[in-house]
């Protein structure tokens, strides 16, 4: 017997439609409808074996007994509280939102049974038309439960991204905030500062550096907005940390102080290599 009956997901983009491919791979949901703010994203769920059926009312997730959102931080809290007139309380709800804190304040008021959930996978590109089923293989999945949680629900939950083949962890929402700030948040700043301090002329002789450093940059741009307002406080404090780490090497060219400079750089060239 499959675990769920039905399972609804709130955004059946990217992420929400490789959730749905594992969703049915792994018979973990006898039915999986979606949700969409546009029909041809639910056409194209529909095409690839994604969702058997989906709507632009929230009301197709009637019955559901897994709910999961999949949708910006601001869209999530702002449609939460409609669904509680068509979910019942005993649904397990999820969501995977980029941060957290926010997120589980909200939810966790109005859902009994709802488990925060951030899965470390995807890439710069946006649309079902991009989902694919194993997208969470090998991956990182951190849970976010708090002292209020339902025990039966978190083990549904990690039972899903286990199945997914993903790695969980459970951190509070505040932890993971403030690491995501650090190792996801920050290098998207980074990378949008970088690609915009380039001359549009001189992109034409872009090489694998500037590629490689930037690829995130062509990231969707409303999305990551929400993200950083979301998460404003730790990304703040973050982003007057690299200033300053920009400062020195800035310091020390102005110095022409070359012991200084291959100093910070070998540190950090230390530190990128402990990362596996």
């Amino acid at each position: 017997m499959k675990p769920f009956q039905k399972a609804a997901i709130i955004g059946t983009g990217f992420i929400g439609g490789s959730l749905a491919l594992d969703l049915r791979k792994y018979g973990l949901a006898k039915e999986i409808v979606g949700v969409s703010r546009h029909t041809k994203s639910l056409e194209r769920a529909k095409k690839i074996c994604a969702i058997d059926s989906g709507s632009l009312d929230l009301n197709i997730a009637n019955g559901a007994d897994l709910l999961i959102f999949s949708a910006p931080v601001n869209v999530i809290i702002d449609l939460a509280p409609r669904l509680t007139k068509i979910v019942s309380k005993n649904c397990i709800v999820t969501d995977v939102g980029s941060t957290k804190e926010s997120i589980v304040k909200s939810l966790e008021r109005l859902f009994p049974k709802y488990i925060g959930s951030h899965p470390l996978a995807g890439s710069e590109k946006r649309g079902v038309q991009y989902a694919h089923k194993d997208l969470f293989k090998n991956s990182l999945c951190i849970l976010t439960p708090t002292r209020k949680s339902d025990k039966r629900a978190l083990k549904l939950v990690e039972r899903i991204w286990k199945k997914s083949g993903a790695k969980t962890i459970l951190l509070t929402p505040q932890l993971h905030d403030e690491i995501l700030a650090v190792i996801s948040h920050l290098p998207h700043i980074a990378a949008f500062s970088l690609i915009a301090s380039v001359p549009d002329n001189f992109l034409k002789f872009a090489s694998g550096g500037l590629k490689d450093t930037t690829r995130i940059a062509g990231s969707d741009s409303e999305l990551w907005a929400q993200i950083f307002l979301s998460n404003r406080k730790n990304l703040l404090e973050n982003i007057a940390i690299l200033q300053n780490n920009i400062s020195l090497i800035k310091s020390a060219i102005k110095n022409n102080d070359i012991q200084r400079l291959s100093e910070i750089l070998e540190k950090a060239k230390n530190k990128r290599g402990r990362i596996r």
